[in-house]
């Protein structure tokens, strides 16, 4: 039997799928689960990226110890966040999250250098104050010694297969989520960063889902008790979500839904227009230079943030069914930047509905009702922009990723979208990891046979549209 690792690691936790194709089907086994979250230290939001890489390492080992020994594996994370090496390849200054307010500002900052306007349509990437850009303008702005000296800048998951491997390699659909990867191209705008003062040593040839990074370095095997290929997935979490989509299609309608909620299509060609900028859909790398043109939602964040709040240890199964007796009808812009780190979730919410004069929920049903609400509210807006944009016309939704779970949500969601929502699966973003592994090796000959084998082996819920 041939297994396949994916270690997906998103920003709340992380998990290792061990996979095998048998019978026409793609089999999954979670054998690893793990917390992550960003550490405040010295008033700042950082990862610590060895406690990471011990959990990478924990899950591998039992892998040696269930005797089911992975021919290869891949790591994929969330975006915009990197490392810095120096000479000696150690770790530079803090290894900052996303969420963190040092790039208060260095939007002002970067548009000085460049406008607005032509840094969209440089690298098709909608405007979010905490992408790499911005956090590289930060780093130049406070601490410069510490960028001048790097030699190298690794993503999360490059930094991580290097670590695995001791080879470094830049990967192609999370370098796009930095802003500075030009969509003609695929590589990056050097003329770009150039312009940025950013050091150009510290981005080298960009390498797409499926190459072959390495074996394991030699004290890694002896840890783990094995010895595999590293093989790159989509190393952005969502690349490798939206290559699950059950549906081998060209023209799909998707939500991949975790942390964030990213809502899109995939498009041959970025669309980097006005209009584009506008609505502030982005052009993000995907599988095989499939750009995943999609909208940023803030997504499950606010109700993981408020369930840390309550009290009372409630599952998401518990709050969703809680929000569906409820029958406030208070909304709030779930895309508003006042949700992105507040200090109380719970009060951003409450604050957010005094200040537009609607009822205040003060219950954990009404609180959760509101956010699942708005979400689909966000949702419904977003999908009327992409057709107008795209000039497509879509009949059904896909939602894969956790979310997919959240059946009061998918229900909102048909509603305001007026869609059929086709519903899983919901490890969405380890599946595509397998995925990328898979036609690597010659299991599936491509991406649309591949989705119609996640469609045949994996149960994807419907929800019909609402009349």
């Amino acid at each position: 039997m041939n297994y396949y690792l994916a270690v997906d690691i998103g920003a709340s936790s992380g998990r290792h799928i061990l996979s095998w194709f048998e019978d026409g089907k793609i089999h999954c086994e979670e054998i690893h689960r793990f917390y992550n979250g960003m550490d405040d230290v010295d008033g700042h939001k950082v990862w610590d990226t060895g406690r990471l890489f011990g959990e990478v390492i924990a899950g591998m080992k039992k892998c040696a110890g269930m005797k089911k020994i992975p021919v290869s594996m891949g790591i994929d994370t969330w975006g915009v966040d990197y490392v810095l090496l120096d000479q000696d390849d150690k770790v530079l200054g803090r290894t900052y999250a996303y969420r963190d307010s040092r790039t208060d500002g260095m939007d002002e900052e970067v548009y000085r250098r460049i406008p607005e306007r032509e840094l969209y349509e440089r690298s098709g990437i909608q405007k979010a104050i905490f992408n790499t850009v911005f956090q590289l303008q930060a780093a130049a702005c406070s601490e410069p010694e510490i960028l001048k000296s790097a030699e190298s800048l690794l993503m999360i998951p490059d930094y991580l297969h290097f670590l695995l491997t001791g080879v470094k390699k830049q990967e192609y659909t999370n370098a796009t989520t930095t802003g500075l990867v030009n969509p003609e191209t695929n590589q990056w705008d050097m003329e770009l960063i150039r312009r940025l003062g950013f050091p150009e040593k510290l981005f080298t040839g960009l390498s797409v889902p499926g190459t072959f990074v390495g074996k394991l370095r030699e004290e890694i095997r002896e840890e783990v008790g094995f010895d595999c290929k590293v093989v790159l997935p989509a190393t952005h979490d969502t690349g490798s979500a939206v290559m699950s989509v059950p549906n081998p299609s060209d023209d799909v309608l998707y939500i991949s839904s975790g942390t964030w909620s990213l809502l899109g299509c995939e498009l041959a060609k970025a669309d980097c227009s006005e209009k584009a900028a506008e609505a502030n859909f982005t052009n993000e790398g995907g599988y095989d230079y499939r750009y995943r043109f999609l909208k940023n939602i803030m997504g499950l964040w606010m109700i993981q943030s408020v369930k840390k709040e309550f009290e009372a240890d409630y599952s998401f199964a518990n709050l969703c069914t809680m929000a569906e007796k409820e029958t406030i009808a208070s909304l709030v812009d779930a895309n508003d930047e006042v949700f992105l780190a507040p200090s109380s979730m719970i009060r951003a919410i409450q604050e957010a509905c005094r200040r537009s004069g609607q009822q205040i929920p003060e219950t954990p049903g009404e609180i959760a009702r509101v956010i699942y609400r708005s979400l689909a509210e966000c949702y419904g807006k977003a999908v009327t922009n992409l057709e107008s944009l795209t000039g497509k016309r879509f009949d059904a939704i896909n939602i894969v990723g956790g979310g997919s779970n959240a059946g009061y949500l998918n229900a909102l969601t048909a509603e305001a979208c007026g869609k059929t929502v086709y519903a899983g699966p919901s490890e969405a973003t380890a599946i595509g990891n397998i995925g990328a592994q898979m036609i690597a090796d010659g299991v599936f000959s491509g991406l649309k046979e591949f989705r119609r084998c996640v469609f045949d082996s994996f149960g994807v819920k419907t929800v019909p549209a609402s009349l």
